[in-house]
């Protein structure tokens, strides 16, 4: 397990850190590792207390052992295998969260097939598991070979120590509560976390977290201040109330059409409007000149398929392990698009929109919906999410360009995503491009296969904006888009560290609203969600529209605003406003305060701390009220 450790740090290195800086991570895993290794031997030690499964004088309890540490020794490769795709793919270590995936288990494993080498992986466990087992066998045979000169009452001496040995490695430490899985981030940073933690102490503590509900005393605690900050019409500490209505402003040349495109993976820190320089996006920085960008965008949390929820309902998923969608409880929530209701509807997804049971959400609470999903499409399938983005833009265009009347349009991008299919019909006009491997890692990309789908999605951009320019709703659409999620990785000096040590590249998108015909070209620094998207689009749209959600809109925000912000992996949440970003550990309630401008550390008192929790805990409880009681009406 130490090796494999080592292995971590090989494959995944990351700037600053020397092996004296990661020597507390190594010393932590070992707890860690001792307490799988003291688990599994306390086993294996009960079992071959009863008399015939003695592991050294009956054949049966040879045997049995045996089967036991096949058994273990598969789980353990299995384990570790997962552990490292899911730390290669998202840089955390392997967690409950991925039991949603068994949900969605047929494109789950499409996905694998043709992200991973499979074949070979399958290959690996089983010659690992080969070499394990034989060196099992060979020091068991090894001590079979010695004489037993024990005497019983030394056997039972050193069973009771034996025992007493594992009691203190499971336990983890010498005191009065046990080592946690929450100690690895009282190391400074997620990497030293992460390396500290194994695959087994990671899952197996996520899962007491997979179901939860809000604390009815701590929302009304917050309520106040979320409801002054929200200007919610009647507040009710009682009831919880969240609306707001808006009447509809008078906007001579407000947009007719409304087209949101949801981009797969569009992290701020890969594109060229933060000034990476690999220039991946260059078609879109020329077009966030042209309209609001919002350059602090953040999403509520990490996924696809929270950061869709999060766009639809104003509410963030603050679900801890499975998403919202996938709860019964929570697919009938409220939405604002349905208040645009001379429009029509329209939802585009390259693939199918079963996985993470987004068609619920979609066709349960988006009323009139024309959902299109990858059967609906002349073009053919490339790979496990669909139809490429290219064709996927292009069909949604042609559909749009013969309606008569308004619409509104979602269009949900997957090609920025393992495997990373781009179409071979566009390799003649789309050029990839080879990149040295240490300047790819330096700029924040782990292979020139995800550059250069990266590259490729702003490509489909411009294919999309030119095939609608053609078009006569053009001039009078909105064009919105926005990322459903960043990308864990190292920002490099194109962000101050902390962008990097506390994981905000994970949640930092684009964000932009292009509508030429009345928008003034400006580029904002204010902090933005994916939460204020819908109630924005209300307020350039000009119509009337009820808010009953967390989000606000980002054009008449008159006060300090601020984005909520939650790792559920961790166990984190926090907001970022104008200057800071602060966050805290909901297990060891460890708190984090950084400039979002600045390397400088921060020089917070208790009050400025107290304040910002309260913030912090304001917004998650009100979000985890809302999951369950944003109800449409009926």
């Amino acid at each position: 397990m130490t090796v494999l450790r080592l292995m971590v740090t090989w494959f995944f290195p990351t700037q600053g850190f020397s092996f004296g800086h990661l020597l507390p991570s190594f010393v932590l895993g070992i707890r860690y590792d001792l307490r799988i290794i003291c688990i599994v031997s306390l086993v294996l030690f009960l079992i071959g207390s009863i008399r015939f499964l003695h592991p050294l004088n009956k054949k049966a309890g040879r045997r049995t052992a045996l089967i036991l540490w096949m058994i273990f020794i598969l789980i353990f490769i299995f384990f570790y295998l997962i552990d490292f795709t899911n730390y290669a793919y998202l840089s955390q270590r392997m967690n409950a969260n991925l039991l949603n995936y068994l949900e969605d288990a047929g494109i789950s494993l499409k996905m694998m097939w043709q992200s991973y080498p499979v074949i070979w992986m399958i290959i690996g466990i089983l010659g690992g598991a080969a070499l394990l087992i034989w060196i099992v066998k060979s020091t068991y045979n090894h001590v079979l070979s010695k004489p037993i000169v024990a005497t019983k009452r030394s056997r039972i001496a050193w069973g009771i120590a034996f025992f007493l040995l594992l009691a203190l490695g499971i336990f983890g430490r010498v005191g009065q509560y046990p080592l946690r899985w929450s100690d690895a981030y009282g190391l400074g940073n997620d990497y030293e976390a992460n390396l500290a933690l194994n695959p087994f102490q990671s899952f197996f503590s996520s899962l007491k977290f997979r179901h939860s509900s809000y604390d009815p005393k701590k929302l009304k605690q917050g309520y106040g201040w979320i409801s002054q900050y929200l200007q919610v019409d009647q507040p009710d500490s009682n009831k919880f109330s969240f609306e707001r209505t808006f009447t509809a402003k008078s906007h001579p040349n407000a947009p007719q059409n409304i087209v949101v495109v949801i981009c797969e993976s569009f992290s701020g820190y890969k594109s060229s409007m933060y000034g990476n320089p690999l220039n991946t996006t260059p078609y879109f920085a020329e077009l966030t000149k042209q309209g609001l960008f919002y350059e602090r965008c953040f999403t509520p949390l990490y996924g696809t398929a929270r950061g869709v929820w999060a766009t639809i309902t104003s509410v963030p998923d603050v679900s801890l392990t499975k998403t919202a969608s996938r709860n019964p409880a929570a697919v009938d929530q409220r939405t604002i698009i349905n208040d645009f209701k001379d429009k029509e509807k329209f939802y585009f997804i390259g693939g199918s929109t079963s996985w993470a049971n987004i068609r619920g959400l979609l066709t349960n609470n988006i009323q009139g919906l024309h959902l299109y999903e990858e059967q609906d499409y002349k073009a053919p399938k490339i790979d496990v999410w669909g139809i490429s983005d290219k064709h996927l833009f292009l069909e949604a265009n042609d559909i749009l360009a013969k309606q008569q009347k308004p619409f509104f349009a979602v269009i949900q991008t997957a090609g920025n995503h393992r495997p990373y299919t781009i179409p071979e019909e566009d390799l003649k006009e789309f050029q990839k491009k080879n990149i040295p491997h240490d300047s790819l890692v330096k700029f924040g990309f782990a292979s020139v296969e995800e550059y250069n789908a990266f590259r490729y999605t702003d490509y489909t951009f411009r294919k999309f904006m030119e095939a609608a320019a053609k078009e006569k709703y053009f001039e009078n659409t909105l064009f919105v888009f926005v990322g459903d999620h960043g990308i864990r990785g190292d920002a490099g000096n194109m962000f101050p560290r902390s962008w990097t040590e506390q994981g905000l590249t994970t949640v930092h998108v684009p964000l932009l609203f292009y509508y030429p015909k009345a928008l003034q070209p400006q580029r904002l620094n204010i902090p933005a969600s994916q939460l204020d998207i819908m109630p924005t689009i209300a307020s350039i749209a000009g119509i009337p529209y009820t808010n009953t959600g967390i989000g606000m809109d980002l054009t008449s925000a008159t006060q300090p605003k601020y984005a909520f912000i939650m790792d559920p992996d961790v166990r984190q949440i926090g907001v970022v406003d104008s200057m800071y970003y602060y966050n805290y550990k909901l297990n060891s309630r460890q708190e984090s305060i950084t400039y979002l401008n600045s390397n400088q550390p921060v020089q917070a008192d208790k009050n400025m701390l107290n304040r910002y929790k309260n913030i912090t805990n304001a917004f998650y409880e009100s979000s985890r009220f809302l999951l369950l009681n944003n109800k449409k009406k009926k």
